[in-house]
């Protein structure tokens, strides 16, 4: 493990070795899709639509997407429903075990808990029905510019709970509690250059400012940590 905020105000070097390895081990050059290789895109259950829609999601009903034993682990344990600020008030899906950690990977400000379901098939029909009303989609070079909202999020709360179905009000979150995260930002940049690796020999070399999600927030620009997982590089600390 490395602890990056111990390097804040060092200079760091990425560079990029032209390797993507994907979970199966297969090597390649690049991925196909989702930080998978083409094949495994389409056949691993955590590369399945419902991955990305829960309201797919049908471990509950027994039936198979890729592989049921699988799914039922992810799927068939309790999920929040969740109200987050990130540039606005988004509303989202996840495991109970995964708080307040998604909403720190997401860069939230803070976030409350609406719903705790049984499943993700009703964690799913939630977001699903608060779409009209809330986005489900952050704007990250808003967040990472502190772009955010003063809007409420017990109002916010109170609003989801007045237009939910009836049939998912009895899942509401009965003592929400507002969290609040901070990051470890030492310069807020107002302009956002994003760099990502394509090819061997890519390099991301800068003062490291700050991290704020999937973000490394540097002098070079922003690095998103999560979209390159699975690629093999070389990180130098000056």
């Amino acid at each position: 493990l490395l602890f990056m905020n111990r390097l804040l105000g060092t200079t760091v070097r990425l560079e990029f070795s032209g390797e993507c390895h994907c979970v199966c081990g297969k090597v390649d050059t690049s991925f196909f899709r989702m930080n998978f290789c083409r094949e495994c895109f389409f056949t691993r259950p955590e590369a399945s639509p419902s991955i990305l829609k829960p309201e797919l999601s049908k471990a509950h009903l027994g039936i198979e997407e890729r592989d049921l034993e699988f799914e039922k682990r992810l799927q068939l344990q309790p999920h929040y429903v969740y109200l987050a600020k990130t540039d606005r008030i988004k509303v989202g899906v996840t495991r109970n075990t995964q708080m307040p950690y998604r909403w720190m990977d997401q860069g939230a400000k803070s976030a409350m808990i609406l719903l705790e379901v049984p499943n993700r098939y009703l964690a799913g029909e939630a977001e699903v029905a608060l779409k009209d009303h809330f986005t489900d989609k952050t704007s990250w070079q808003a967040m990472l510019k502190d772009l955010g909202t003063d809007d409420d999020l017990g109002a916010a709360y109170e609003q989801a709970a007045e237009v939910l179905p009836a049939s998912l009000k009895q899942y509401l979150y009965q003592h929400p509690e507002e969290w609040h995260m901070n990051y470890p930002i030492r310069h807020q940049i107002d302009k956002v250059k994003s760099v990502s690796f394509k090819a061997a020999g890519d390099v991301l070399e800068g003062e490291l400012w700050g991290i704020r999600g999937q973000y490394l927030i540097t002098s070079a620009g922003v690095f998103n940590v999560r979209s390159h997982a699975g690629y093999l590089v070389q990180l130098t600390i000056d």
